[in-house]
C-alpha cells in the first residue's frame, strides 16, 4: 500500500532502493512501530502515530544525511493535510482541523471582527479545550476551520491562534499550535553576483598575524637594491581579516519567502569573515537559540551563554523580517512556540547592551516597514539601526559597524 510513497521518493531523486523499501515494510510487518510496538492499554494507541512512522521511514530508506531535506519535503506532499502537533497542553483531533472550506471575507467584514486581548485569548482556548467535543466549521467560537473564530485554520480573526494549518495566511497569528520543521541555510549557495561580497567588505579590517610564510615583494626588492644586487628575500605574515562577527538569523515562517536571499547573505559572510559565529532564532530571539535546525530542541545554545562566551569586540548583525505578531516582542509567554518567560524585547536590549556594535538586516521591503506594528517596535528596540536587504542597506549597515 506504500508503493506510491515509494514512487513519490523517487520522483524526488531521492536515492531510494526497493531492498531498503521491502526493509521498511518489514520492519512495519514486525511492529516496530504502531500497535504491534505499543499495545492498547500499555502507553499505546489504536493507531499508527505519522510521527513514528515518519522516523522510521527516515531511517530506513536515506542514507544520508544530505538528502533529509528533500525526505521531508517529499515525506509532507505524500501526507499532505496530515499535522503533527506540538504537545503544549493536548493534542487536537485531526478531524476537527480537515479543510473543507477557506474562508475569504470582504474588507468591511475583515473589520467588524473583534480581537481579543492577549489573556482572554489564552483563557478563552483553555475553555474550549474542556469544552468542545466534535468538529466545527465556518463559526465563530469553537476551534475550527472556514470560519472568524480565533483558534482553528483556513479563516479568519484579526488575532488569533493558527492550528493546523501548513502555512500562514494572514499573518495575524499571535501564536501556531503545530510542530514546523526549518530548513538550514545553505552557506555554499553560489551568488548570482558578487555585489554582496563587495558591500560586505566595507566591514573589513585587515592585520597581518601568523607565521612568516607570504613573500615581501616590495620589501626583497628594496633590500636586494641595497645590497647592490645580492638577492634578499624578505617574508610576512599573511594578511587576515580580524574582524569578529556574530550573525544571528530568523529562519521558519515568514522568512520561507527570503529563502533564497538570505542565502546569498550567508554564503557571502562566511567567505568575507574569518571570525564568524551563527545562530538561529524564530521570530524573536529569546532565551535559547540554536545552530542545526534539526536539533533545535535537542542541542539548545541559551542566549546567556552566548552573550558570556564572545567579547564586545563581535559585531552583532541580526537578519530577520521582525514580521510578527506584538505580543512576540513584547509579551511573556508571547512566542508562537512555546511559553517564554520573559519577553523578547528584554532580550534583545541584552544582546545590544553586550554588543555595542549591533545592526539588523530585513529582507521586507522597506516600503511595507511602515505599515507592520512589529517592526516598528523592532526599529525603536535596535535605535533604528535597521537596513534593508539590498545592496546600498548592506553598505549602510556595515559603514554603520566601522564607526
Amino acid at each position: 500500500m506504500l508503493i506510491d510513497f515509494f514512487y513519490t521518493l523517487r520522483a524526488a531523486k531521492l536515492p531510494v532502493s526497493v531492498k531498503e523499501y521491502l526493509t521498511l515494510l518489514e520492519a512495519l510487518k514486525e511492529g516496530v512501530v504502531g500497535p504491534k510496538a505499543a499495545p492498547e492499554g500499555e502507553g499505546g494507541s489504536s493507531g499508527y502515530s505519522v510521527d513514528d512512522f515518519y522516523y522510521l521511514s527516515r531511517t530506513s530508506l536515506v542514507k544520508d544525511e544530505k538528502h533529509y531535506d528533500k525526505f521531508d519535503r517529499a515525506f509532507s506532499a505524500y501526507f499532505k493535510g496530515v499535522e503533527l502537533l506540538t504537545d503544549f497542553t493536548k493534542d487536537i483531533p485531526l478531524e476537527w482541523l480537515r479543510k473543507n472550506l477557506e474562508l475569504n471575507l470582504s474588507p468591511e467584514e475583515k473589520a467588524a471582527i473583534e480581537k481579543m486581548g492577549w489573556d482572554e485569548l489564552m483563557e478563552t482556548l483553555k475553555k474550549r479545550f474542556e469544552e468542545q467535543k466534535e468538529r466545527h466549521e465556518g463559526g465563530s467560537k469553537w476551534i475550527g476551520t472556514g470560519g472568524t473564530s480565533p483558534f482553528g485554520a483556513n479563516g479568519y480573526n484579526p488575532q488569533g491562534i493558527r492550528i493546523g494549518q501548513d502555512k500562514s495566511r494572514n499573518k495575524n497569528a499571535v501564536k501556531v499550535w503545530d510542530q514546523r520543521a526549518y530548513q538550514d541555510y545553505d552557506d555554499t549557495q553560489e551568488l548570482g553576483t558578487r555585489n554582496i561580497k563587495v558591500a560586505l567588505r566595507r566591514l573589513r579590517k585587515f592585520a597581518r598575524e601568523g607565521h612568516e610564510d607570504e613573500l615581501d615583494l616590495e620589501d626583497t626588492i628594496r633590500k636586494t637594491a641595497e645590497n647592490a644586487g645580492y638577492l634578499d628575500i624578505r617574508m610576512r605574515p599573511e594578511r587576515h581579516n580580524n574582524v569578529k562577527v556574530l550573525l544571528l538569523m530568523d529562519v521558519g515562517g515568514t522568512m520561507d519567502e527570503h529563502i533564497a536571499r538570505v542565502e546569498e547573505l550567508f554564503s557571502a559572510t562566511k567567505t568575507e569573515f574569518k571570525h564568524l559565529e551563527f545562530y538561529y532564532f524564530h521570530n524573536c530571539v529569546y532565551d535559547f537559540m540554536w545552530k542545526n535546525n534539526r536539533r533545535r530542541y535537542s542541542e539548545k545554545f541559551p542566549t546567556w551563554d552566548i552573550i558570556r562566551k564572545y567579547n564586545k569586540d563581535y559585531k552583532l548583525i541580526f537578519v530577520g523580517d521582525a514580521t510578527m505578531s506584538p505580543y512576540e516582542i513584547l509579551q511573556p509567554g508571547g512566542s508562537v512556540e512555546y511559553n517564554n518567560e520573559e519577553a523578547g524585547a528584554e532580550w534583545i536590549q541584552r544582546l545590544t547592551n553586550a554588543f555595542p556594535k549591533f545592526v539588523w538586516i530585513n529582507p521586507e521591503p522597506q516600503g511595507v516597514w511602515q505599515y507592520r506594528q512589529s517592526i516598528s517596535i523592532m526599529q525603536q528596540l535596535m535605535n533604528q539601526r535597521m537596513y534593508p536587504l539590498t545592496i546600498k542597506g548592506i553598505e549602510e549597515a556595515m559603514r554603520l559597524l566601522t564607526k
